[in-house]
Formats: structure tokens, C-alpha cells, sequence
């Protein structure tokens, strides 16, 4: 009863708040009024024009017809001027629209006025007929567009005359046009743009609302010195990525602040505007496309399945549980050792997936019981395996955790879906895996064996000759009957993904840029020659997510990156972008490689080949054939030294990766390739 009270209490204060007479109801009475004047004045005009404006000369005939049917007119033409909604418009923003309407509006009233008269055999001149619709749309675009031109005439006046920035636009097409003249519009910045740069030159040294078309990319540097321009705009949404990339590498060149479009779809739904411009992020600089999924059959493989994310609390991992969600599946279960990122992916799904049936768990991969536990109580029909130690200098400097936590944890957990009806198992790999130089690429190497072998071993119907391993025995036991019946029909299918670094993901490279530049501290770059290639997490994702969908078994999935990034570039791009300039005012330290890593990263070893699939940036590595059996028998000899934390396990990941060479080797062999 108190809530009802309350409500018309509220009701009644915004009734009084109310204004009775609104602004626009004010400027309506105006211009109906001035649009009655303005016909009457209109068609005399018309009238007195047609007798070299001497009212005297006027027949008494011509003048009476006039008074009897002129106001009767101005009325019917209110009428039509409120279907056409011209008086509801908001004539600060008056334009094209406006216009067609009042010039429609106005032809079609003018026209009836002559038919009407001609057929009650009212006497006027022809001419009174075409000078009075002229005058009358002359008179009706005056009112109406007047303060449009003042509001124009004022920002320019304005801007001419205030500091402000000195922008160069960077396109001459339609969304640059939209661009300059919503700048010149806009009354709410003092910017002035002083230069046009587009590659089409056929252009150049032509103008656009007087700003002229100075030149090229290669006229950038150039002009911004000429012009003095503080500001670049980048409004061109249909150029490729590696343009884009090409230009803004120029235009960093420069000291002046960068933003750009988002892209073709706001220029699509007409959203083009100085406001709607944004700054230039790190991803706009690897000049690569976007990734394009078919996300419809995702879609149909996620839509009503049970699924497990391992790891769902990391940066990949949060933004698998976000995209599943998303796509209506029967259960979403998250697993994660750290509670506090589970917790707030939790608090997050509830919030934007009320209905979503979400259980969060917590436990470790390496735990084979609990591992055991959750697919007998889940029956998760998809696994996206995401947990893992990545962080390379230190797992240098626990070497064994990096085995236990990566290659045994698969093995556990891919056994597990294995014995418990999973169809799918995804596991997250890295490029760091091709030809490995750190112990944490070797163990996403062994990883990738370990599908592999299990796909093998499960196509070859085999699968009782995969070995449970688990440093604890008990209940999780999956033969415990000694029948082998819990091995018939296995159809699980066990897949990779392979990307490189992930642009934002947990301990990336770019964060910790950002960090110490907002300190003002030194960047730290290890070595001035070292590249990477990026992804975004969104990305990451969607490959993900299609590896899941379109995997037979077996396969490693590879994206291509498009070019490698310099890392020291990409540290200079980041100080220019946060308006410093590199080694002025924040000085680049190179530190030097740290232990296992190398200078670059391969996507594919030499021995893989490459198959297309439907996403022409997405590829399928061959497998690298090896012996299972012997496969099998040497990981487990290797748990049991990662658990007795022998301090030979390197040479003993050698012998079972054979492509793995520790990174003091490969730093020798580049230092001495660069020597010769």
C-alpha cells in the first residue's frame, strides 16, 4: 500500500514539474502563423510582380479573387504542411530530408490552389500561379533553414577564431565527407580540419567544403608539418586491414593524437561522426582481417549439449564460457583451481544469462579423482581444456610443474572424457609448440601427442591399451569390473588449436607495457630483433569454438596470423599512442632474452603440412606420425620423474620430444647465424 502511495506521490511531482507550454509547441504556433503570412505575402508578390508592381494597375477582379480564396489556402496549406510533419521537425539539424519535404509539400499545395481556382472559374493570371509557388517556397525554406545557416556560419566563425586542433582527414569518400562535414557542423569542438590525404589522385588538388585534398599516404609526414596538424582521422571503414595497418604506421611517425572509425558497419546504418570516431588501438596495427566463423553451426553443435571449460576462469577460458553461453547449451559447467576469476565469470554469466543452467567447480586438472568425479557427475558431452601453466620464464624455473600441470593434467582429464561418453575434447594449444625451445612449449607439445594418441588408439579401437594414469588409485578406476566393457564404443574425438599470443589475455606482453608507461618507468623489451604473432581473444575464441565443431579427431587447427609483430615496435607504437615519444620521454631498455625463449615463433613444424578448410584463414596441420606405444610408456616413466621432481627432466622431455631443443642451443645457433 505504501509502494501505490509512493507511485502517485512521484506522478503528481512530475505532473507539476511539467512545463504546460513546451518549446516546440511554442515554435510550432510561430511558424504556423508565419507560414499564413508567407502564402498571403507570396501569392500578392506574385499578383504585383505581374503588373510591374503598381497596385493601381491591379484589376479590381484580380484583387477580390485573390482575398476570397488566398486565406482559405493559406489554411489548407497548414494542413498539408502538418501531414508532411514540418512543423515537429528539429530545424537546428534541418537538411536533405527537410528540404525534399518542403519542396513536396509545397508543389503539391501550389498545384491544387491552380486546379481549385481553374475549375470554380476564378479568374487569374498564369503567372500568378508560378511566381506564387515560387515566392512561397522561397519564403517557407527562409524560416526554416535560416537557423540552420546561422548555427553554420557561427562554428565556423567560431573556429576560425578559437584554439583548437588542426585535424588532417585521412579519406576523401563518403565517410570522410560525412566525417568533415559533421565536424564543421558541430558546434561542440573548436577542431578544424585543414587537409584532405586520400590515394586516389584524381582528387588531389581538388576541395571539399574548401579543405583541400593535399595528396597521398606518402604526403602525410609532409602535410602535417605544413598544416601543423595536432589531430589524424582515419575515415576510410572499407579499407583492408594491412592498409590500415601501412597508414597508421605512417601516421605514428608523427607526434599527433590518432583516431579512427570503428568500421563499415557503422558507415552501413549512417552512424558516421566526429564522436563516433575512436582511437587507434594495438590490434589496428598487426594488419590482419578479423576472423569470420560461421557462427550458425557453432550454434547448432553448442545449442542443448552439457559442456566443460577447464580453465574457465582465465582470460581464454572466461571468453569460451561468455561465447558458449551465449549459444544456448543444456549445462555450462566452469572448472578452475583459482575461486576469485571463477567466482567473477560466475557473477557475470548469472547477471546476462539468467536461465543458463551454470555450475562453477573448483579443483585442479591434476587431480585424477576429482577430474573422474566431475565427468561421472556432469557427463559433459564437450570439453574446451584450457587449463595450463603458460607463463614461460617460469615454468624455465619449475620445469616439472609445467609436465605435471600440462601434459599429465591432459592426459587425466582427456582419459576421463575418454571413459565417461564425452564426444568432444578441445585442447587449447600455442604456437610455442613448434619446434619448442622452453619447457613450456614441450609440454604443449606433448599435449598435442596425447590427443593425438588418443585419437589414434580410439579409430584403431584400441582404447584399452591407454594406460589410467594417476599418482593416487582408487574409486576413479574407470575398468574396475576387469571386463574391458567400459572401453566398447568410445567415439570421443580429440582435436588441438593452435594460436600464438593473445593480445590482453593474463601475463601478455602488451598490459605490462601499458603499466610501466602510465609509471613512467623504462619499457622493457628483450631483445630488439624478437617478433610474435598476435590474436585477439575474440578470435582465440571463435577458432576455438569452430575446432570443437568441425573436428574428426586427430587434427591440429592453426590459424593464420598474417605477419609477424615486432615486439620493439610494438612497444614504440604503445608510448607514441599514450602521447609520449619513444627514448625522449620514455626511454626502451632492452633486457635480453629471458630463459627459454627464442626470437620467434613458428606456427607449424617443418614435417606438418597444410590442409584448407571452408575459413580461408584457418588451416588443419597434418599429424606427425610417432609410435603410441611407446609414446604411452615413456609419459608415464616421465610422471613419475615430474612427481619425484628429478632435475634431468629436460633430457628426459627430449627423448620423448624430439623436436624440443632447450633455448640455450637455439640463442647459440641465431647468435652464430648472425655472426656469419
Amino acid at each position: 500500500m505504501k509502494i501505490k502511495v509512493d507511485e502517485k506521490l512521484i506522478n503528481s511531482q512530475k505532473k507539476q514539474r511539467k512545463p504546460i507550454f513546451q518549446h516546440w509547441q511554442f515554435i510550432f504556433v510561430l511558424l504556423v502563423l508565419y507560414d499564413i503570412v508567407a502564402i498571403h505575402a507570396a501569392y500578392f508578390f506574385a499578383l504585383w510582380g505581374r503588373f510591374d508592381f503598381s497596385f493601381s494597375q491591379i484589376p479590381v477582379y484580380y484583387l477580390r479573387s485573390y482575398e476570397y480564396s488566398i486565406t482559405l489556402y493559406a489554411l489548407v496549406c497548414v494542413m498539408v504542411f502538418w501531414l508532411f510533419k514540418l512543423y515537429k521537425s528539429v530545424w537546428r539539424f534541418a537538411s536533405y530530408t527537410e528540404l525534399v519535404k518542403t519542396l513536396q509539400s509545397s508543389v503539391m499545395t501550389s498545384f491544387l490552389y491552380a486546379v481549385v481556382t481553374v475549375l470554380l472559374h476564378v479568374r487569374m493570371p498564369l503567372t500568378y500561379y508560378c511566381w506564387g509557388a515560387a515566392f512561397q517556397f522561397m519564403f517557407l525554406i527562409i524560416a526554416r533553414f535560416s537557423y540552420r545557416f546561422y548555427l553554420l556560419f557561427k562554428a565556423r566563425y567560431q573556429r576560425n577564431n578559437e584554439a583548437g586542433g588542426r585535424v588532417m582527414l585521412i579519406g576523401a569518400g563518403a565517410a570522410g565527407q560525412m566525417i568533415l562535414r559533421d565536424i564543421i557542423a558541430s558546434g561542440e569542438s573548436n577542431d578544424k580540419v585543414v587537409c584532405i590525404i586520400d590515394d586516389n589522385p584524381n582528387r588531389w588538388t581538388r576541395y571539399i567544403e574548401d579543405v583541400p585534398i593535399v595528396g597521398g599516404r606518402e604526403d602525410i609526414l609532409s602535410s602535417v608539418e605544413k598544416y601543423q596538424v595536432n589531430k589524424i582521422y582515419l575515415a576510410i571503414p572499407s579499407a583492408s586491414a594491412q592498409d590500415k595497418r601501412d597508414i597508421l604506421n605512417i601516421c605514428n611517425e608523427t607526434d599527433c593524437e590518432l583516431k579512427q572509425l570503428p568500421g563499415m558497419y557503422q558507415f552501413v546504418l549512417g552512424q558516421i561522426s566526429a564522436s563516433a570516431m575512436k582511437k587507434v588501438s594495438v590490434e589496428d596495427l598487426l594488419g590482419r582481417e578479423q576472423i569470420k566463423t560461421d557462427m550458425k553451426e557453432v550454434f547448432d553443435f553448442l545449442n542443448g549439449k552439457t559442456v566443460l571449460v577447464t580453465g574457465g576462469g582465465g582470460s581464454i577460458g572466461s571468453e569460451l564460457c561468455r561465447q558458449i553461453a551465449a549459444h544456448s547449451p543444456k549445462c555450462l559447467i566452469i572448472f578452475d583451481v583459482y575461486e576469485n576469476n571463477a567466482y567473477e565469470i560466475q557473477l557475470e554469466l548469472k547477471e546476462k544469462y539468467p536461465e543458463l543452467d551454470l555450475h562453477v567447480l573448483i579443483g585442479s586438472v591434476r587431480d585424477s579423482r576429482r577430474m573422474y568425479q566431475v565427468f561421472h557427475d556432469y557427463r559433459p558431452e564437450i570439453v574446451y581444456h584450457a587449463a595450463a601453466h603458460k607463463h614461460v620464464p617460469l615454468m624455465e624455473d619449475s620445469p616439472c610443474e609445467a609436465i605435471k600441470n600440462n601434459a599429465i593434467s591432459t592426459y587425466k582429464t582427456a582419459y576421463a572424457a575418454m571413459v565417461n561418453g564425452c564426444e568432444r575434447f578441445v585442447l587449447i594449444s600455442t604456437d610455442k609448440a613448434v619446434n619448442p625451445t622452453n619447457i613450456m612449449g614441450a609440454s604443449k607439445r606433448l599435449c598435442e601427442m596425447i590427443i593425438q594418441t588418443f585419437d589414434a588408439k580410439i579409430k584403431a579401437g584400441e582404447a584399452d591399451q591407454i594406460v589410467q594414469l594417476f599418482t593416487h588409485e582408487g574409486w576413479e578406476n574407470a575398468d574396475k569390473d576387469g571386463t574391458g566393457n567400459v572401453f566398447k564404443n568410445i567415439k570421443t574425438e580429440f582435436v588441438a588449436v593452435r594460436f600464438g599470443n593473445v593480445l590482453g589475455s593474463n601475463g601478455s606482453v602488451i598490459p605490462v607495457f601499458k603499466k610501466q608507461i602510465e609509471r613512467g618507468l623504462p619499457v622493457t623489451v628483450t631483445h630488439p630483433d624478437i617478433i610474435r604473432y598476435f590474436m585477439t581473444i575474440s578470435e582465440a575464441v571463435s577458432l576455438v569454438l569452430l575446432a570443437g565443431a568441425y573436428a574428426h579427431g586427430g587434427e591440429i587447427f592453426v590459424l593464420d596470423m598474417g605477419s609477424p609483430v615486432k615486439i620493439d615496435t610494438l612497444a614504440r607504437n604503445l608510448i607514441k599512442q599514450a602521447g609520449f615519444k619513444p627514448d625522449v620521454d620514455i626511454k626502451i631498455e632492452y633486457t635480453g632474452l629471458r630463459p627459454g625463449e627464442k626470437l620467434y615463433e613458428e606456427k607449424l613444424m617443418a614435417e606438418e603440412g597444410l590442409k584448407k578448410t571452408d575459413n580461408e584463414l584457418i588451416f588443419i596441420g597434418s599429424p606427425i606420425p610417432f609410435n603410441t606405444d611407446e609414446f604411452l610408456f615413456e609419459l608415464d616413466e616421465l610422471m613419475n620423474a615430474a612427481y619425484d621432481n628429478k632435475k634431468d627432466i629436460r633430457d628426459r622431455v627430449m627423448k620423448v620430444v624430439s623436436t624440443y631443443h632447450p633455448a640455450e642451443n637455439c640463442v647459440s645457433e641465431s647468435q652464430a647465424d648472425g655472426q656469419a
